[in-house]
């Protein structure tokens, strides 16, 4: 719940109260997290917050400091200066100013997977009329260096992109032309199944400083039953994709992440075991999505988010023992929540922002020209509705943030003025995601007490701040740990979470 104070206590006290939200602890209804504006936090009783909202804490008793270092109270209503909150609440906003820095170039829906929980609506391999052109490539390097971001991550995706690899080629090659009078950061990342992977095309990556990002849905028996191939050896083909861009790119060059079947949140243990067999450092568990495929298949292959929290919850205890046996491997998505609970800084990821990183941290260049801002924006399309295409990429960037379909998302897109969100004490760390409410509920503003989005997120805020609050001196050093990382790395959306 929010409280914002109107008027400085009179009587002993006072101080004034700063703008805050409250929650109770699901774990222990006799404590409340309480959180400023811009997300500093504390875990208190019940019955101090309490007097503390009604004016009758002492200055001399150590919750009264405490309010006042995170910014809850202000001391002295007459001559106290909101400029450290203001300063913490920029650097929460900092992804803001540079626009976009996330760049998804679709340069083909050809694919040779049949997976059920596809987001994309794949085509055969044979249909290059679903390729990208010359003319939509050219296009879309204008429109990238329109956008003032000084660091730009161009991302290939599919379909799978290795199968329009000259168009990959042809595009780094007049963006690093191009980006000679720039002067801007590059990095470049595939998203890929790493199946076609050809000696010709690792030396071109290698020499381009690429990374590459596929999907590795656990053992042997769930990777191929996730996604199938005729030939029934898509575990196999992917394992030596990975070992060879390992050893062409370098061990940390090559990242995966886990899309979640039904029959995925019966193996937690089986699926992080596997993670840390291959060598992998870091996994990203990804329930399913309402798009593409993944929808017409929900029945067979779709649950509760309940029932997600609930396999997460197993998934992180055993991540945690992983790592006091001195292996480290972190979730990728706990990761980003923990540096928003542990951290002042801001990582950028898209979706966790507010306002919404749809079109103001990402932008898509699909195959056939049209532009999203978003991922979810452009599997939306794939089903047949275009409510979220900002435009063509012979248009101006300022023709796509003028379209009614970027105001649509902006009017939606600020989670501090979203019913319920408003109230929420975890707002100051979470996003707004307009395009997933639009999807599931078919509103972007949606009803949150029912939205799965912000089941998953209290859900995984409440699980991760009680492990942390409750857990050994060793789990808050790995939990701290990860959360350093996310801030240390992150600059847009990661490859591995894409």
């Amino acid at each position: 719940m929010k409280f914002t104070p109107r008027h400085t206590f009179a009587g002993n006290a006072g101080y004034r109260l700063l703008p805050l939200r409250f929650r109770r602890l699901p774990w222990d209804e006799s404590r409340v997290l309480v959180t400023s504006m811009a997300g500093d936090w504390l875990i208190t009783q019940r019955e101090e917050f309490e007097r503390a909202v009604e004016g009758r804490l002492n200055r001399a008793e150590p919750l009264f400091a405490e309010m006042e270092a995170r910014h809850l109270i202000a001391a002295d209503p007459n001559h106290s200066t909101l400029a450290p909150l203001l300063s913490q609440y920029r650097t929460r906003k900092s992804y803001l100013e540079h626009g976009p820095a996330l760049h998804i170039f679709v340069v083909s829906l050809r694919c040779h997977h049949t997976c059920a929980y596809c987001q994309v609506s794949r085509q055969p391999v044979g249909n290059t009329i679903f390729d990208m052109s010359n003319a939509t490539a050219a296009h879309a390097v204008e429109r990238l260096f329109e956008w003032p971001s000084p660091t730009l991550t161009v991302e290939f995706q599919g379909g799978e992109p290795l199968l329009h690899f000259a168009r990959i080629h042809a595009l780094v090659e007049v963006i690093e032309q191009r980006n000679r009078s720039e002067g801007r950061t590059l990095r470049f990342v595939i998203a890929s199944t790493l199946h076609d992977l050809t000696a010709e095309q690792l030396a071109f990556m290698r020499d381009h400083q690429f990374e590459l990002s596929t999907s590795l849905d656990g053992p042997e028996w769930l990777h191929n039953a996730n996604r199938p191939r005729p030939e029934r050896d898509s575990y196999q083909r992917t394992i030596e994709g990975i070992e060879r861009g390992r050893k062409a790119l370098g061990e940390d060059a090559v990242s995966a992440l886990t899309t979640l079947t039904r029959r995925s949140l019966e193996a937690p243990h089986e699926i992080i075991d596997e993670y840390r067999k291959l060598g992998f450092h870091s996994i990203s568990l990804r329930p399913l999505s309402p798009y593409g495929f993944a929808r017409k298949t929900e029945g067979r292959n779709g649950y509760p988010m309940a029932d997600f929290l609930r396999f997460y919850e197993v998934a992180l205890d055993h991540l945690l023992a992983v790592n006091r046996e001195g292996y480290f491997l972190e979730e990728t998505y706990g990761r980003m929540l923990l540096s928003q609970l542990l951290t002042p800084f801001s990582h950028g990821y898209v979706d966790l922002r507010s306002p919404t990183g749809a079109g103001l941290g990402a932008v898509v260049y699909d195959y056939d020209g049209r532009v999203y801002p978003s991922d979810e924006a452009r599997m939306l399309a794939s089903m047949g509705d275009h409510a979220f295409a900002l435009g063509r990429v012979d248009e101006s960037v300022s023709a796509w943030l003028d379209s009614p379909a970027m105001q649509r998302v902006l009017a939606a897109g600020v989670a501090e003025a979203l019913p319920t969100c408003a109230d929420c004490a975890y707002v100051p760390l979470c996003g707004a995601d307009p395009i997933d409410h639009y999807a599931r509920q078919g509103d972007t503003i949606g009803h949150r007490p029912t939205s799965d989005f912000c089941r998953k997120q209290m859900g995984l805020f409440d699980l991760l701040l009680q492990r942390w609050e409750q857990g050994s001196a060793t789990d808050q050093r790995i939990l701290e740990d990860w959360a350093l990382r996310a801030t240390r790395r992150g600059t847009a959306r990661e490859a591995e979470a894409a």
